[in-house]
């Protein structure tokens, strides 16, 4: 029995946060994103499984923009604080739910800003979801 929860969108945006996280520490594009797809997934060699269409928009639209991403994270972040302060996963998620909300217009914002939140609490503690939670809140209020 395959989970409802196996290839949907949240399932997705947990596997584009793994790869972005894999490529901070030098993965390539495709490869990342293949491992984070098939990693716990059966597949015959000669029959790779194909990615994803919105996991791999999601890891390419951040790795292109991450420039841009870093500079609006910087914008929002408190007086005294740093985006070099920040945990990776922390950034690679700011990353992964700006991006989504800025230039992902298929989600709507609201969307996009309460699952990286639950990716958060997955992937982080409370602290760190809420962070994220209002440093994107106030970015999708602003815009």
């Amino acid at each position: 029995m395959i989970s409802s929860f196996e290839n949907s969108r949240r399932d997705l945006r947990e596997r584009a946060f793994q790869a972005l996280f894999n490529m901070e520490h030098g993965g390539d594009f495709l490869e990342s994103s293949r491992f984070a797809y098939d990693y716990d997934k059966v597949s015959d060699q000669d029959h790779p499984l194909d990615v994803p269409a919105f996991l791999l928009t999601l890891v390419n639209g951040v790795n292109n923009h991450k420039e841009e991403l870093d500079a609006i994270i910087k914008e929002n972040l408190k007086k005294g604080w740093s985006i070099e302060r920040l945990t990776l996963s922390d950034r690679t998620m700011l990353r992964l739910g700006l991006y989504e909300i800025k230039y992902f217009d298929e989600t709507p914002d609201r969307v996009a800003l309460n699952e990286i939140i639950e990716i958060a609490k997955k992937y982080s503690d409370e602290t760190s979801a809420k962070f994220i939670n209002g440093l994107l809140s106030q970015f999708v209020k602003d815009n």
